[in-house]
């Protein structure tokens, strides 16, 4: 059981460290492998780890996705307000 517990871990380990990821792609892995390992080992002491890897799995990957659209809508926000305030900034002097 702990050695399952050690595999997981250490597979989430190596599936997060990924380069060539969009921003989306590594929000999301990173909060569904975190949010596994907590729940194998909440799991685990309840006596059922592979019952809260899922539930954690499933949780993570939905509140690290909804971070993610939060994320990019205030980046879209930022950039639109920061267009904005170059279009009205007046030309610089000689």
């Amino acid at each position: 059981m702990k050695s399952r517990i050690l595999l997981g871990c250490l597979g989430a380990a190596v599936v997060s460290g990924c380069a060539g990821m969009t921003p989306t792609q590594q929000r999301v892995l990173s909060g569904t492998a975190g949010t596994t390992a907590a729940g194998a080992a909440i799991g685990a002491i309840a006596g059922n780890a592979g019952m809260g890897a899922a539930i954690g799995a499933g949780a993570g990957l939905v509140g690290s996705y909804l971070y993610d659209q939060h994320k990019q809508t205030e980046q879209r926000a930022f950039q639109q307000g920061y267009q904005q305030g170059r279009q009205k900034q007046p030309p610089a002097a000689p």
